[in-house]
């Protein structure tokens, strides 16, 4: 029997040959496919134990959210249907401490967790505000190097604390969710962050130009791993917030790799909706909990204020973003997890989803907290 040679065979066996000698987290990558809400369960973790005291919001009887709403295409249809249609699974809406509005949707409840993605980097923040409040970081105004030194061959003296907490780094970091060869997905997948971090060059003079670069958070989460020891920041953040402010449940925090791993701070923090809510309440309410000072409320200023200066934008600051000059913020993670914070409204809005979906969700919680 004639076998006709066929040349994509070889192309094919190549491929697979070169995915298993390459990097795991190019495996990963193509294994997985895509980044997505269920991606808590393939990563090894640190759990975050919550205390025997929780904190419940309390609840209404009425769902006060709007009855109907009009989409992209002048649409008429159900709130629900609205937030169902643009893959939310959960949505939640508290007023003065008080639930409006709580549902959730495809299969989800008020139980399921959902990995934060990028709205742990406002949480990093507020642990490396922990950290100032406690002595164990001097300033924001200090180099970088004065806690991870092995950055000095790469020319990092210039660059300081502010500067990665403000994403004015200058860091050359390719941020491309869907290159299996980028930073950002050697960051996720991969299993070497201290490593992966270390190498980093500078692309531009710290100080100049904002961007969005998760190597910049990873960078506060080798200097939280190296003035915390030895503690990981799992048990910090339990420590010093989860059990403290009365977390509902149990959580989670992602790492590189099982043994000795670095909590991926740029991501993966693997919660609940009502407990993210409480994030937001916390700041909400200065950094105080019920007349515990959490973390200092100079810094809940200085981390949501709006600030120009040294390439600084308007609508970032210390790992928050700022919709509007109003005074609201939020913590913003990939595929649409959200927890937005309205101070002059008293108003607290968790969204989290499957994707985005349709919905340019800073105007719609802007919209929505006008409601109230």
């Amino acid at each position: 029997m004639n076998i006709k040679y066929n040349p994509l065979i070889n192309i094919v066996l190549l491929f697979c040959l070169f995915l298993f000698l390459s990097s795991c987290q190019i495996s990963r990558f193509v294994y997985y496919n895509f980044a997505g809400i269920k991606d808590y369960k393939i990563f090894p973790s640190r759990t975050l134990q919550n205390d025997s005291i929780i904190f419940l919001f309390a609840t209404s009887n009425l769902k006060k959210a709007p009855k109907t709403i009009t989409d992209e295409n002048k649409t008429e249809m159900s709130f629900e249907t609205y937030l169902e249609n643009n893959n939310t699974v959960a949505f939640l809406i508290i007023k003065n401490d008080t639930i409006q509005y709580e549902n959730y949707f495809k299969g989800y409840d008020k139980t399921s967790v959902v990995p934060s993605f990028s709205m742990a980097k406002s949480i990093t923040s507020i642990l490396i505000g922990c950290a100032i409040d406690d002595g164990l970081i001097k300033s924001v105004d200090e180099p970088i190097t004065n806690y991870l030194p092995e950055l000095k061959n790469n020319g990092f003296e210039k660059v300081s604390i502010k500067h990665v907490l403000q994403m004015t780094s200058g860091i050359d970091y390719n941020e491309n969710y869907y290159n299996p060869f980028s930073d950002v997905a050697s960051s996720y997948y991969g299993r070497h962050l201290r490593k992966q971090i270390t190498k980093m060059t500078l692309k531009i003079e710290p100080g100049r130009k904002f961007e969005y670069k998760s190597g910049n958070t990873q960078i506060l989460g080798l200097i939280l791993e190296e003035v915390i020891k030895p503690k990981t920041i799992t048990q910090y953040l339990q420590e010093k917030i989860w059990q403290p402010i009365g977390m509902e449940y149990d959580a989670s925090w992602s790492i590189d790799k099982k043994k000795n791993g670095s909590e991926k701070t740029f991501c993966c923090i693997n919660a609940r909706a009502r407990d993210f809510a409480k994030i937001g309440r916390l700041y909400l309410k200065k950094g105080n909990w019920n007349g515990k000072q959490i973390v200092s409320e100079n810094w809940v200023k200085e981390s949501t204020k709006q600030d120009t200066i040294n390439g600084s934008k308007w609508y970032y600051q210390y790992q928050w973003w700022l919709p509007t000059k109003k005074g609201d913020f939020m913590a913003d993670g990939f595929l649409g997890q959200f927890i937005y914070v309205n101070p002059s409204k008293n108003i607290i809005i968790v969204r989290l989803g499957k994707n985005e979906g349709k919905i340019k969700w800073w105007e719609f919680f802007v919209k929505i907290a006008e409601l109230y």
